[in-house]
């Protein structure tokens, strides 16, 4: 073949190269980008299924939650999400999902409880299971916990989906039965009978909050640790007789110093690593006189002045260095003449982790000093563990949801003084944070309080929180 000439040479050459480029670019360009979240859109959204679960009363006892499972597996399966109800007792079912990813990474979990305290509806403003909306609060038993959580797995599990976000990760959504005070029926059902179904590197859940001072969030707590709940029931014992001779050992009298004992019982204080982490971070955003305060917890010289502080103007911080004491039932007599033959207090307990029981049962019993009170504890139904860890995937996606919802607060790890169902995940290896909703501090209408309420703008920033850094662990770079 001859030469071409140089102009016509090069006119084949670019044609080549034309149809060559051609060929090649949709292996060469990339993966276009999902389509942006119309948040307006998914707000909408959220706070539809919100108030359709608050509706659902399911207060436990007796839980009844396979009302609201089933609602959210018919929400799921319209949204072409496998979900399957799991039940030790038909009525009280947990609900599990699954994304799935292509599994070259472990699970994520994302957890919420569906069952709700009871209420005391005469101290309520509004019908405690109506939803009802009102300046800009949302109130509702299980507002605050835990059905804004569970709202969010789901919006999150639906989200990805439609997003047809690629994951190295499956995703699992979890809304269990039975978690205050009922865990057999739910987390440890699911636990020993369902690991499989369940199991994960890591899961998120109730358990943490973002702090807001006057509008602002300046602190996001992620729990990494949890106190132990450990009851005792106390029981007086004492002769029976009648109301008009009383005797010095009344059970009822004796009851009531044995309690009042245990109120006045300083506990020692103790820090750990997770407490000195977050007093630490905390001081750093705290005025010079709490900055103070904060740096020296856990210096044996400034102890007693801090603790004494903290026990009347901070008992959240109080709690968080001590095993506490909280009487919360009484139960006495039989009529207004009778002497009862015994009478018998419920003593919340709330250990820190690392406390040694028994030899907390034995000061207790040397506190009260009467042979006639027994002291029974109440079957433990969750376990202590260790605390997960912060120099995770998990817990930097975490840090970063914040740093891109929240830039003027700080993130900090915490040891919550309730207790989840994070503990029975712990136990079993996995790394689990709570997270939860923006709060303004020292505002009414808490988790268990009565006018039980959540912010709407803050049930819309805990799903765009939960999405982010689920996201960022989860979906193929």
């Amino acid at each position: 073949m001859g030469v071409l000439p140089y102009p016509q040479m090069w006119a084949k050459i670019r044609r080549k190269c034309a149809l060559v480029c051609l060929l090649l670019l949709p292996a060469l360009a990339p993966a276009a980008p999902p389509p942006s979240i119309n948040w307006t859109r998914a707000d909408a959204e959220t706070l539809r299924h919100f108030t359709a679960l608050l509706r659902i009363n399911t207060s436990n006892p007796p839980g009844h939650e396979t009302r609201a499972a089933t609602y959210l597996k018919a929400v799921l399966d319209r949204g072409g999400i496998p979900a399957q109800l799991l039940a030790l007792d038909p009525a009280r079912a947990s609900l599990v999902a699954r994304l799935k990813g292509d599994g070259s990474l472990p699970p994520i979990a994302i957890l919420g409880h569906t069952d709700v305290v009871p209420v005391q509806r005469a101290h309520w403003f509004f019908d405690p299971f109506a939803a009802v909306r009102r300046h800009g609060f949302i109130y509702g038993r299980g507002a605050i916990d835990d059905k804004e959580i569970v709202t969010a797995g789901l919006m999150v599990m639906l989200l990805l989906h439609r997003q047809h976000v690629p994951l190295h990760r499956d995703i699992i959504f979890i809304a269990e039965a039975g978690e205050e005070g009922t865990p057999r029926v739910g987390i440890n059902f699911l636990v020993r009978h369902y690991w499989s179904s369940i199991a994960a590197q890591y899961a998120l859940a109730e358990g943490g909050s973002a702090v807001a001072v006057g509008g602002r969030v300046r602190l996001v707590t992620i729990a990494t640790a949890e106190k132990v709940p450990r009851g005792v029931r106390l029981i007086a014992h004492g002769p029976s007789g009648h109301a008009s001779c009383p005797t010095p050992d009344n059970a009822v009298t004796r009851l009531a110093a044995a309690v009042a004992k245990l109120g006045q019982w300083r506990t020692p204080m103790r820090v750990s690593s997770t407490t000195r982490a977050y007093f630490n971070l905390l001081a750093s955003i705290s005025d010079p006189a709490d900055a103070d305060r904060y740096r020296h917890v856990g210096d044996p010289q400034r102890a007693p002045e801090i603790d004494a502080y903290f026990r009347r103007y901070e008992p959240e911080s109080y709690a968080l260095l001590h095993t506490t004491l909280a009487p919360t039932i009484l139960n006495a007599g039989i009529a207004r003449n009778v002497i009862p033959s015994t009478a018998e207090a419920f003593i919340d307990i709330r250990a820190l982790p690392d406390e040694d029981m028994p030899r907390f049962y034995a000061r207790m019993r040397a506190l009260i000093n009467d042979p006639d009170i027994s002291i029974l504890p109440y079957p433990a139904d969750r376990p202590a563990t260790p605390p997960s860890s912060t120099d995770t995937a998990m817990f930097r996606a975490l840090e970063h949801a914040q740093r891109e919802m929240f830039p003027d607060a700080i993130t900090v790890p915490a040891l919550l003084t309730g207790a989840t169902d994070l503990a029975q995940l712990r136990a079993r290896g996995v790394q689990a944070y709570g997270f939860g909703p923006v709060v303004e501090a020292g505002s009414p209408g808490q988790a268990h309080a009565d006018n039980e309420r959540l912010p709407a703008a803050s049930l819309y920033e805990l799903v765009r929180f939960l999405f982010l850094a689920v996201r960022e662990v989860a979906a193929a770079p």
